[in-house]
Order: structure tokens, then C-alpha cells, then sequence
């Protein structure tokens, strides 16, 4: 190996280090945890409201919608909406009644529960 190589090969594993732990380490309890949801009941309310019919979602077999914004990457948003801080309280206020955040959106209230809410924000802060 030339040094070149090697130095290529050190960059991309440090690369790799500091960025897997981004995307990846975070377990099922750290997300109920920060939401209060389980992230399974969420992908499972997804499927159940059809959310796949207007976003794309990872994770959602079926899930090809272009009516809403795809929601790949989901949990480095910056914002909802383009309205409201990427967090928890606001996500699950989002997610209950969009309207009340932005009046002329196309998403529907779908009258999930506080719980529920919780639920399907644990599973979109998963897809990082």
C-alpha cells in the first residue's frame, strides 16, 4: 500500500466511526424515551393510516406517495413543515393537527391519539 492508500483508507474509517454512531446507535428505548411513543406501533400506525399514499418513508414497503414531501432522513430535519423547530413537542402537534400549524396544507388530520402521535414521531426519528 502506498501512503496515499492509507491515508485514503484511515480518512474513510474515521469517516465511518464518527458517523455511525449518528445513524445507528440510538436503541428503541432511546426513542421512547425522547417521544414518549414506541417506534414499532409507529411504523405500524403508518402503515394502518396509509401514509405511504402521499410520502415516500423508509422502512414502509409501498411507501412511493408525492402528494407530501418524502420523509427520508426525517430526524435531521431542521424543521416541520417549514414552520416549527424539529422536536418532539412540536412533531407530535404536527402530527395530530396539521392544520393548526399551516392552514392550506394537504395533510390530513388523521385523528390519531397523543399516544399514537408520540408513536409515529418514535418511528420518523429513527430514519436518520
Amino acid at each position: 500500500m502506498n501512503r496515499f492508500s492509507i491515508a485514503a483508507t484511515l480518512a474513510f474509517g474515521a469517516i465511518a466511526a464518527l458517523t455511525g454512531g449518528c445513524s445507528g446507535g440510538q436503541t428503541r428505548a432511546a426513542y421512547q424515551t425522547m417521544t414518549g411513543g414506541d417506534p414499532r406501533v409507529g411504523l405500524t400506525l403508518i402503515r394502518q393510516y396509509n401514509c405511504g399514499t402521499c410520502h415516500i418513508i423508509p422502512g414502509v414497503p409501498n411507501a412511493n406517495g408525492l402528494v407530501g414531501p418524502p420523509l427520508l432522513f426525517f430526524s435531521r430535519r431542521t424543521f416541520i413543515a417549514g414552520e416549527l423547530p424539529n422536536n418532539t413537542p412540536n412533531l407530535v402537534r404536527w402530527i395530530r393537527s396539521p392544520k393548526s400549524v399551516e392552514p392550506g396544507t394537504a395533510m390530513p388530520t388523521l385523528g390519531l391519539s397523543d399516544e399514537q402521535a408520540r408513536s409515529v414521531a418514535a418511528y420518523l426519528y429513527t430514519l436518520r
